[in-house]
């Protein structure tokens, strides 16, 4: 199926600026850094942000063992993750009008502690690359210590949606005629120039991935 089945639990009441195909949903997730995402605590609402990766119809995270994320998610309760991308500022004529282009993705699933070790390396491998394209074959490999403090999660997209804006203000036909400048204000995330950490080995080159990370500016 190449969409989500839209249902109470995913249903954009802008219909206008829903879509819920899944080439869309993942270009979104695979476009985003960081991923706020909500679970329920005892009796308290809780959001973390965190960065993760998506594998297939799943999507990964990971964290340390102590955490109380992965101890209250370890036990497969119900999660919802979100992925905002803001591409401008809508500065309208009217306040009312006024308002923001983005793409956000929403996402249903319940997490599942992760306790096969290939598959759990396999998705910190995806998280360190997502981040970094190509990192993890660069990075010294991880170590027994490292995998057994960490606790991977997994969240299988049950269900999901895109809300996303585009374009200039709608203001009300009136108020064009009012000297009030109207338009948008583009935002992006820009990569900076590399900065090493002083404590490099003499020689050491400028490695591929973040060669990767920097040419990926700007196209997504």
């Amino acid at each position: 199926m190449d969409h989500y089945p839209v249902a109470r639990l995913n249903k954009v009441r802008r219909s206008d600026r829903a879509a819920y195909d899944r080439a869309a949903v993942y270009a979104v997730l695979k476009e985003g850094l960081v991923a706020h995402v909500g679970f329920v605590d005892g009796d308290r609402p809780i959001v973390v942000p965190m960065i993760y990766a998506r594998l297939d119809d799943a999507i990964y995270l990971h964290g340390a063992k102590a955490a109380r994320f992965a101890k209250a998610m370890a036990s497969g309760i119900p999660v919802c993750i979100t992925v905002t991308l803001v591409d401008g500022v809508v500065v309208a004529r009217s306040a009312f009008h006024s308002s923001m282009n983005y793409r956000s993705v929403v996402v249903h699933g319940h997490a599942a502690l992760v306790t096969d070790a290939a598959e759990a390396e396999r998705a910190l491998a995806a998280i360190t690359d997502h981040i970094v394209p190509g990192r993890w074959a660069e990075a010294r490999p991880m170590i027994a210590k490292e995998a057994k403090a960490t606790s991977v999660l997994r969240v299988t997209i049950e269900s999901a949606s895109l809300k996303q804006r585009s374009g200039p203000p709608v203001d009300d036909e009136e108020d064009y005629a009012q000297p009030i400048w109207g338009g948008v204000v583009p935002l992006r995330v820009a990569v900076g120039t590399p900065e090493d950490d002083g404590a490099l080995k003499p020689g050491t080159p400028l490695p591929p991935s973040v060669q990767a990370l920097v040419a990926r500016d700007g196209k997504g």
